[in-house]
């Protein structure tokens, strides 16, 4: 997920003595929509991407994107510059600006609370926390330089001792942090400004932390905005930081910013002083939401992407006259399903449960998957890194193709008949067979279901549901608790390498829900991730990949197509395949809202 960028882009702050535009305006309220329930906010322990869209305004990591800048940049966010690293890319050093403050909490007994490196370096030591079972995990562990074994021991132990030096990870002066790492990293940077490198305060964790360690329902971060109000499941409100520092809209050369720029350049962010977020699942209310002008703007269901475009994927003509304006591209996504490694049913590394995993594979219908319930929005995906991130191979074509044929031989070869009558096949020792898939109780989540039906009992195999609210079913794949569960990756950062560590053996449990466990991918793993980006680490990733054809712990299924409806009061947007939800660089355009009825 993530890749070094040369960059010398300064930060977008505010010189001593520059004239302050007005705060936020509060009397400007964006109105966004998520299609799926966050989990909570804590941005070391949340790992879906709608939790982290809130996360990524409350909470700020030491560089973030540019806003603008295509391909995308990284920039100083509350790091006064980029990192020193010395010659052998082995000691990095980061420093952080003074004068940023934390949002009020009671925590702070009162004080206004600055960030320092010691947050940064505390966040970053939950990270490594097994307890959090964070998904960032990857981001940091194996890469700290760590001789007095504090890392593994905890892995150990099952808990991090937070006040215990890591040698590779710490704070040597108020501002100043130090790495150490054990190799010279290429991904390091970028993961830099993801959400999980964000900066908590001890004093909130420790008022507001559950058995798990996890704040999700405190956040106090330094970011743009605070949370207002939260409805599980329902309405999220968020309202402009008083206290954040002094930002500006960023500059553009590009001729295509010229009409964003014209109106917003220099202009101090957040723009919006009020930010409601509803949760609504099913896709015709969504986009209906939209129409009713209750939403600024929405992501196209992709089942009912033909209600709003022509093709090939052009606006249809009636929402171009209401001057709807239409974003669109190939998201850095894959969508698999997973299979539980060590589900006595699927799970394993014989040939018999290899066997019976690539067929699934070949059973399941995606061109069906493609045409009906995507309506063409997507494209079935050849290989585990998507599009538009580094590793991606666009000449690889080497996944099991839709072939039912060939599963039924497999599954025959290996054992898998019918032996009771009943039209479905049982396992090679005559015991049922029955598969169990997770999946949310929406009606998108029941058409996919019958897909899966349908393309199972093609090949004699039977299927039954887990129907449950997603974030309970993200709560148990942490726990190992699902057979099989159909998920989407998200890609924050142009670094596509980090797709390959959600199957890495050492995060069973964290961020590889898959509990896939193989040694020589592992190693392979850790070849890559010492490598710089080229042809070689490629090399090792498309092994990588080759594995994962082979042990199919995942079943790869599309690429997904993102269309983007956005309404003429909108200002400031620009689509971003990586960054859905940049709310404080959104302005909203009252008068013409109202003039619209809403």
């Amino acid at each position: 997920m993530i890749q070094v960028l040369v960059l010398l882009v300064a930060a977008v702050v505010v010189a001593a003595g520059t004239p302050a535009h007005a705060q936020a305006d509060m009397s400007k309220t964006l109105r966004a929509v998520f299609r799926v329930a966050e989990t909570g906010f804590d941005p070391q322990a949340a790992g879906d991407v709608y939790s982290n869209a809130v996360n990524r305004v409350i909470f700020d990591p030491p560089y973030r994107y540019d806003h603008l800048a295509r391909p995308l940049k990284l920039v100083p966010n509350t790091a006064v510059g980029l990192p020193e690293i010395s010659a052998d890319g082995k000691t990095w050093t980061i420093r952080i600006r003074p004068g940023i403050f934390f949002a009020d909490d009671p925590a702070f007994k009162g004080q206004k609370r600055e960030l320092t490196a010691h947050d940064y370096v505390y966040s970053w030591k939950r990270i490594l926390d097994p307890r959090m079972r964070s998904n960032a995990l990857a981001i940091l562990e194996g890469r700290l330089l760590d001789p007095a074994g504090v890392i593994a021991k905890a892995r150990e132990s099952g808990r991090l001792d937070l006040d215990a030096k890591i040698e590779g990870l710490q704070a040597v002066d108020r501002y100043t942090i130090r790495l150490r790492l054990n190799f010279p990293d290429s991904e390091l940077l970028s993961a830099m400004a993801t959400t999980s490198m964000s900066a908590v305060a001890r004093e909130v964790v420790e008022a507001h932390a559950d058995a798990s360690g996890w704040v999700m329902a405190n956040p106090v971060g330094t970011g743009p905005y605070r949370l207002k109000e939260w409805r599980r499941g329902q309405k999220i409100v968020l309202e402009a930081n008083p206290g954040f520092r002094e930002e500006r809209y960023p500059e553009s050369s590009d001729p295509e910013d010229r009409a964003i720029t014209e109106k917003l350049k220099g202009k101090r962010i957040p723009l919006a002083g009020r930010v409601e977020i509803s949760i609504i699942e099913e896709a015709n209310p969504r986009l209906l939401a939209f129409r009713n002008r209750e939403v600024d703007y929405v992501e196209v269901p992709p089942e009912l992407a033909w209600n709003v475009l022509d093709p090939p994927a052009t606006l249809k003509p009636a929402f171009a006259k209401e001057g709807i304006t239409l974003g669109r591209g190939v998201q850095p996504v894959i969508t698999y399903t997973y299979f539980n490694m060590e589900d006595p049913v699927v799970g394993g590394y014989t040939p018999d449960r290899i066997a019976l995993r690539r067929a699934i594979g070949m059973a399941y219908n995606v061109p069906e998957e493609v045409k009906v319930i995507r309506q063409g929005q997507a494209t079935p995906a050849n290989q585990v890194v998507p599009p538009n991130v580094s590793g991606h191979n666009p000449k690889l074509s080497g996944r099991d193709k839709y072939d039912p044929a060939t599963a039924r031989a497999l599954l025959d070869r290996f054992g898998y008949k019918d032996r009771d009558g009943d039209g479905f096949r049982d396992l090679p020792d005559g015991r049922p067979l029955v598969l169990k898939l997770a999946s949310a109780p929406s009606a998108t989540e029941r058409q996919h279901d019958e897909l899966w039906v349908r393309s199972m009992k093609d090949v004699g195999l039977k299927i039954e549901f887990n129907k449950q609210k997603w974030p309970d079913l993200l709560k148990a794949a942490r726990l190992g608790q699902l057979q099989m569960f159909t998920l989407g990756n998200f890609s924050t950062t142009p670094e596509g390498f980090g797709f390959l560590g959600l199957l890495y053996g050492p995060h069973a449990g964290f961020s590889n829900l898959a509990r896939f466990k193989l040694p020589e991918y592992d190693k392979l793993f850790e070849q890559a991730r010492a490598m710089q980006p080229g042809p070689a680490r490629d090399a090792v990733m498309q092994k990588m990949g080759d594995l994962v054809n082979g042990y199919a712990p995942w079943n790869v299924t599309v690429f997904r197509i993102e269309n983007v409806l956005v309404h003429p009061w909108l200002v400031g947007y620009k689509y971003n395949g990586f960054i859905q939800h940049p709310w404080p660089y959104f302005d909203v355009d009252m008068p013409r809202r109202q003039a619209a009825g809403k």
